[in-house]
């Protein structure tokens, strides 16, 4: 099987598991914690790095789900006109449809070959994208591609786990590798995410606990990137 191939079975696979909608839900107290301090975090690492205006960027997401980070984006202040979104599952991308405005551009295709012009958007997003690719070669070209398509000045934005669990359908993405996979950019670096597993046993009893744990970096399991495209 190849890689895209096994990407599309595993996600369908996930896609029947209602234990895994249920966890993901931001009904559950751990889920709305790990979201809330991760968009936290984001707002403020694209205000820093002069990206807070988002109603004035033509904007991607590789790798869109459902739609979840477009809405979150509007909510924002992205304009949906800007807002493009692509996946590689197309029912996603029908779900993603129902979910966001019309205005919203979405289409199903492969990351490692993005159906876009080179230097199209000023901000590209993946969120547990590369972690979802084991093939080397394929996380090399997705990256390749959202660099293709970003226009200098512009930057992506990467929020990726950076410590290796017991799930084999899904491979850890270190800083290291990130600096390898975009040799020319500026990074910008945040080690976000108090340990999903510390969160989900904690919340429900002491959000405090939670907030304090999360300001010790050792247990943080995620990394936030700003890589910013020089000007020429």
């Amino acid at each position: 099987m190849d890689e895209l191939n096994r990407i599309r079975a595993e996600y369908a696979r996930r896609d029947k598991d209602p234990r895994l909608r249920e966890l993901y839900s931001l009904f559950q107290p751990s889920a709305l914690f790990l979201q809330q301090t991760r968009e936290r975090a984001a707002l403020r690492l694209l205000h820093d790095g002069g990206l807070g205006e988002l109603n004035r960027l033509d904007i991607l997401e590789v790798g869109c789900g459902e739609g979840g980070v477009l809405l979150d984006l509007i909510r924002w202040g992205a304009d949906p006109a800007r807002l493009h979104g692509c996946d590689l599952i197309p029912q996603h991308v029908g779900s993603a449809c129902r979910r966001l405005p019309k205005s919203v551009s979405l289409v199903a295709a492969d990351g490692g070959a993005l159906p876009y012009p080179a230097t199209r958007f000023d901000l590209v997003l993946q969120f547990t994208v590369l972690t979802s690719v084991l093939d080397p070669n394929l996380r090399r070209r997705i990256a390749q591609e959202m660099w293709r398509v970003l226009r200098p000045g512009g930057a992506v934005l990467s929020y990726d786990f950076r410590f290796q669990g017991s799930n084999p359908s899904v491979r850890s993405v270190h800083p290291r590798e990130m600096r390898e996979l975009f040799p020319d950019g500026a990074f910008t670096h945040r080690r976000v995410t108090l340990a999903p597993p510390v969160a989900r046993r904690l919340v429900r009893s002491s959000w405090p606990a939670c907030e304090l744990l999360q300001s010790i970096p050792w247990l943080r399991t995620h990394d936030l990137m700003l890589i910013q495209k020089r000007e020429v």
